[in-house]
């Protein structure tokens, strides 16, 4: 049986289901989910591997009208990222109407010659009918390779949309070892963690303007003591990552603590300390040491 392989990526606009999809295809968490737009800021890769295929996805951020230099720079990313990729999913959230974040991703994928799959998320929120009328609607909207309905959450027809992007898969070498789900260091989806859960545990204000630096990682073979800083961008949003008596701090370090344990296999000890960066989503320097800066990267 010969192997298939081939990348594949993810695009799609904010809170599309992009990373519970990439999850569910991987069969693991590699990407951290919150009900918040804008959640994913890096481009993260996930190997899915079985006895006949290797798929790379590459799962990007959320396309939308940036307003600071980080947004501009996670736009920008995910845009390059279609110059490396075989097979475009481009995902919707099949319960939203169409919008001008649509047509503009539309425009987009019409200047790349990739086979491009329109994958319609939560579909088991629609009734037969709506996802009737839905399909004809994006149908005459442009010149799809595959159109394929999914619950990315309920992984309802996920075997389906493996099946038919097997039969598009371009290359036949593996591109990472067959035991390889992800190409994350350790250190981002420590971070990563961290931030999920203080982005489930805040209001509005607080999500964009934070990131998390892991500053030290000092391990032993059975336990890990790991030292982070949570910048925010005003001295308000400081004092709801702290929270009264220190208890959201507490509780946000509690949540990630536990997950680590799981997904390390090691007790873990964790220190959260919280640092004003002003403005720093609009500053290369802060950009650059967080990794979100497009400078180097693709030069």
């Amino acid at each position: 049986m010969s192997l298939r392989s081939g990348f594949i990526g993810l695009i799609g606009r904010p809170n599309a289901g992009k990373s519970t999809l990439l999850n569910a295809l991987v069969g693991t968490k590699v990407a951290i989910m919150t009900n918040k737009p804008q959640t994913t800021r890096n481009v993260i890769r996930a190997v899915r591997n079985d006895e006949d295929s290797q798929m790379v996805f590459m799962d990007t951020p959320g396309i939308h009208k940036p307003l600071h230099k980080l947004g501009s720079n996670m736009v920008k990313e995910a845009l390059i990222t279609l110059h490396d990729i075989d097979i475009v999913y481009l995902l919707v959230d099949a319960t939203k109407k169409f919008g001008a974040g649509d047509e503009y991703l539309l425009e987009i994928l019409k200047e790349h010659k990739k086979p491009v799959f329109l994958i319609m998320n939560k579909v088991d929120l629609l009734k037969k009918e709506q996802l009737i009328e839905l399909l004809e609607f994006w149908q005459g909207k442009f010149e799809f390779a595959e159109i394929i309905p999914v619950s990315a959450l309920k992984e309802q027809n996920l075997k389906e949309l493996v099946k038919t992007t097997k039969e598009y898969l371009p290359d036949t070498v593996l591109y990472y070892p067959v035991d390889q789900v992800t190409d994350n260091t350790e250190q981002f989806m420590i971070s990563e963690i961290i931030r999920e859960k203080i982005i489930q545990r805040t209001e509005e204000e607080i999500p964009h303007s934070i990131a998390v630096i892991i500053e030290d990682i000092k391990g032993k073979k059975e336990s890990l003591v790991i030292n982070a800083m949570i910048l925010v961008e005003r001295d308000s949003q400081k004092g709801i990552i702290i929270g009264k008596n220190g208890n959201m701090i507490k509780t946000i370090g509690k949540e990630a603590r536990e997950e680590l344990e799981l997904l390390l296999g090691k007790r873990i000890f964790l220190e959260l300390f919280v640092r004003v960066e002003k403005n720093w989503r609009n500053r290369e320097r802060p950009l650059k040491e967080l990794g979100y800066s497009l400078s180097g990267k693709y030069e």
